[in-house]
């Protein structure tokens, strides 16, 4: 407002071009003298002038509308064409089979911007810079982060069609203790999320043990035994049947990042895309008992 007036010449004036009432712009300014301490304008009946006061705070006043503007410029110009480098840790399941083969959009979409993916069993830190983003089995509770939901997931006995058919399917979860099992490696389980297989049989010992999601499938798939597995991983696969399929455990993907990063341009674009993925493919994440 200040500006306004040294520029006009003239309250009024001023007023007319900020869209504000002149009663109230030269109250502003008369609040303004009285904070600093110093009289900035000699009004007279035809306009008014600056005071040495008025001229050395319109003159700081304008290098700082002068920083102000080239940082707005140089922002814009970083979201028009968002560029560097932005790390995504992920379960190696979502982060192979689901987002991997997604990435080309992602690339077209920004090409100026490098991703790199990296889907492993274990956490991430992100308070370490491990990754930027990071997609997790359950909301983190500790560390400056923000998250949000991506979405649920379930999991489901799976076995091969050869395995069955040497095997035999197991009738009842009991059944399942006389059956060859395929799970996780215990010690390696990284979050209470991923210790699922106690709530299909309470003395669950796998005889194979795999520490990743693909891993499982694959085990699974040429006839290792009986897995829980991700649905969204093994409902398509033609050689892999449902084990009583009445039994399944739900849980959920959570997208984290540190508060440090949200705004920062690579690293929102990419949380958007995140989601935009995940909810066009919402449907595959979770089996509902009406859909085997």
């Amino acid at each position: 407002m200040f500006l306004a007036v040294a520029r006009a010449g003239q309250i009024l004036e001023a007023a007319r071009r900020l869209g504000v009432n002149q009663a109230t712009l030269s109250r502003r300014v008369a609040a303004l003298e009285e904070a600093i301490g110093a009289k900035l304008l000699v009004r007279r009946p035809h306009g008014s002038t600056l005071t040495e006061a008025g001229e050395k705070l319109a003159a700081t006043l304008e290098r700082m509308e002068g920083e102000l503007a080239n940082a707005h410029a140089e922002l814009s110009a970083e979201e028009q064409a968002v560029a560097g480098t932005v790390r995504i840790g992920a379960p190696d399941g979502f982060g192979v089979a689901f987002l991997a083969p997604r990435l080309a959009r992602f690339a077209e979409r920004y090409p100026a911007l490098r991703v790199q993916l990296a889907p492993t069993p274990r956490s991430f830190s992100l308070s370490r810079r491990e990754a930027d983003i990071a997609v997790m089995v359950g909301r983190p509770e500790v560390g400056k982060l923000v998250a949000r939901r991506l979405t649920d997931y379930t999991l489901s006995l799976y076995a091969s069609r050869s395995y069955l058919a040497a095997y035999g399917a197991p009738s009842s979860a009991a059944d399942l203790s006389a059956h060859r099992l395929v799970g996780y490696v215990e010690d390696l389980i990284h979050a209470p999320g991923l210790s699922y297989t106690r709530e299909f049989l309470r003395n669950w010992r796998s005889q194979i043990e795999i520490a990743g999601a693909i891993g499982q499938v694959e085990a699974v798939r040429a006839g290792a035994g009986v897995g829980v597995l991700h649905d969204y991983l093994a409902r398509d696969a033609p050689d892999l049947v449902s084990v009583l399929p009445s039994l399944r455990v739900r849980r959920a993907y959570w997208l984290a990042m540190h508060d440090d990063l949200r705004s920062v341009g690579r690293v929102r674009v990419a949380s958007d895309f995140l989601g935009e993925i995940v909810d066009e493919a919402r449907s595959q994440f979770v089996v509902e008992p009406s859909t085997r």
